[in-house]
């Protein structure tokens, strides 16, 4: 019965799949549902938001939003480079963070805190768009949209009443929108001399924490605890508009702005040497700084004098008091030919101080060559006076984005002198009749200055920067600030003027400094943008 029992039960099972698979077959092809309808076949540009954020939630900003620019070309530079970017984030990081950590761990009644292990991976940050603006001031805004899912690692050591603990960071994913900020734009490379960075929104941070080895983040309650703490602290440090300031180069020695100013009195010179024919002299004295493309500054001639008086003084802008050097030459003037050199000597600023007036009664040399021969004939010398008189602490001391936004100052114009510096930055859709070679005049209380020349361009950028030292504020003064354009081509109409402005100085002696674009006079549209500082000393 046994061995029938179990033919039967195998053929009962076979006969009953084959059964069962015939007729699930039938009823599939023959008893198919009719209500079903095709799918619908939409492209991209036709669906609604939602439909798109729902198929496509990872979507680029550059995509979403037209004012953000496509940067892939970044995002494979960051690839290649990512080996050494590590290493080099890491190593600035640990410097930017030990003063933070150092100010911070006495709340807390912690020994120390320090990076056991700092590494970001092999997985570098994506750039999803950027935004760039564009401003009127010395800097550059851009806002990226960075997404990072990388495999750090970072262990840090605690230590508190005797005790170690290793917290271990791993899994890091960061979503954030930062604004970065390069300003002050420089000559100097890398071109910036700092760096603020501040975040436009709270990120989104999500990482896994382990304590001593064990997962701290699979305790119920303690993800959510972390993600927020973190969330505000970092939005209380860093959320516009707090920044971070990263500074890569001094501004002051970077932009080489004026420091303060050289008061040079020019006393006389004493048995000068015989370069005339009938036995004498028509000396005069030219003085400037070493590195100043600034036109010397110049005495009278002394007619037929070996022992001229001058006694005159000039004033000259100093922009590095432990570099610049003061170069005096005596000229013997021709009023025909060349002007035949009687002598020279320098001044280094290191050697005069700050308010005081030091008198230099100086050799006059050949030569700077110590070892020139020629400077062993007596020549003559010449005695001057200096007075270095540094801006105050209060404007210098003051960062650039400070200086930016100076608040006005109180009623009634700073007693004593100072110093007005003109920027000429550029001019926008300046055309002339007959050519467009673009240069802009200066003048100020009858002192004139010129820009350079830029032939055939309707939108000249110029950046040059032009220094007057007053003896007293130019409050009720105006600058004349007149684009003309020349050519050499033109015999008929070799000059042209193509609009001016006349700017009221007062303003600038309130406000410390305004950087605007003015519209010029008997121009169609032309408009040129001048940037005004007053310093005072």
């Amino acid at each position: 019965m046994g061995f029938f029992s179990t033919i039967f039960g195998v053929f009962g099972f076979g006969f009953g799949i084959s059964i069962g698979l015939t007729v699930g077959y039938i009823l599939f092809i023959y008893f198919q549902p009719t209500d079903v309808e095709d799918p619908e076949i939409k492209p991209l540009v036709d669906q609604d938001a939602e439909s798109l954020q729902r198929m496509l939630p990872e979507i680029p900003n550059w995509i979403k939003n037209p004012d953000f620019d496509r940067v892939d070309w970044l995002n494979k530079f960051i690839e290649l480079m990512w080996p050494y970017l590590e290493k080099a984030i890491c190593k600035t990081a640990k410097n930017i963070a030990k003063p933070i950590i150092e100010e911070q761990i006495p709340k807390y009644k912690i020994d120390s805190v320090e990076f056991q292990t700092l590494t970001l991976g092999t997985l570098p940050p994506t750039f999803q768009g950027m935004k760039v603006y564009v401003t009127d001031e010395k800097e550059l805004i851009m806002e990226p949209s960075i997404k990072w899912a990388g495999n750090p690692n970072v262990t840090i050591a605690v230590k508190a009443f005797g005790l170690k603990a290793t917290v271990q960071v791993v899994d890091l994913q960061v979503f954030l929108l930062p604004r970065i900020t390069l300003k002050p734009l420089v000559p100097s490379f890398p071109c910036f001399a700092n760096i603020f960075v501040s975040l436009m929104e709270k990120p989104h941070v999500d990482f896994g924490l382990k304590l001593m080895g064990a997962d701290l983040m699979s305790i119920p309650g303690v993800y959510g605890i972390v993600q927020e703490l973190i969330k505000d602290q970092v939005a209380n440090m860093y959320l516009w508009p707090k920044n971070l300031e990263v500074q890569i180069l001094d501004p002051a020695k970077a932009l080489r702005r004026p420091v303060g100013i050289l008061h040079v009195k020019v006393l006389h010179a004493t048995k000068l040497k015989k370069k005339d024919l009938l036995g004498a002299s028509d000396p005069y004295v030219k003085l400037k700084f070493n590195d100043d493309k600034m036109p010397s500054k110049k005495t009278t001639v002394k007619h037929k004098n070996l022992n001229p008086e001058w006694n005159e003084e000039f004033n000259l802008v100093v922009k590095d008091p432990e570099s610049q050097v003061l170069e005096l030459n005596v000229y013997d003037w021709e009023q025909v030919g060349k002007h035949d050199k009687m002598g020279m000597n320098v001044i280094t600023l290191k050697e005069v101080s700050p308010e005081e007036t030091k008198r230099f009664t100086l050799d006059l040399l050949k030569t700077l060559d110590p070892n020139d021969p020629q400077n062993e004939k007596s020549r003559g010398q010449i005695v001057v006076e200096l007075t270095y008189k540094p801006f105050n602490e209060e404007e210098m001391g003051k960062g650039f984005d400070e200086t930016q936004t100076i608040p006005k100052a109180p009623e009634g114009t700073p007693a004593g002198g100072g110093l007005l510096v003109v920027i000429v930055h550029e001019a926008q859709d300046v055309e002339g009749k007959y050519h467009t070679n673009p240069h802009v005049r200066i003048i100020f209380r009858g002192e004139e200055k010129k820009t350079k020349r830029i032939k055939k361009n309707r939108d000249p950028r110029w950046e040059d920067e032009f220094q007057f030292p007053v003896e007293e504020p130019p409050t009720n003064d105006k600058l004349h600030v007149e684009v003309v354009s020349t050519s050499s081509r033109n015999l008929l109409h070799q000059k042209e003027t193509l609009g001016y402005v006349n700017i009221n100085l007062g303003d600038v002696v309130s406000n410390k400094r305004i950087n605007e674009k003015y519209h010029l006079i008997d121009s169609k549209n032309g408009r040129i943008q001048v940037e005004l500082q007053w310093r005072t000393s």
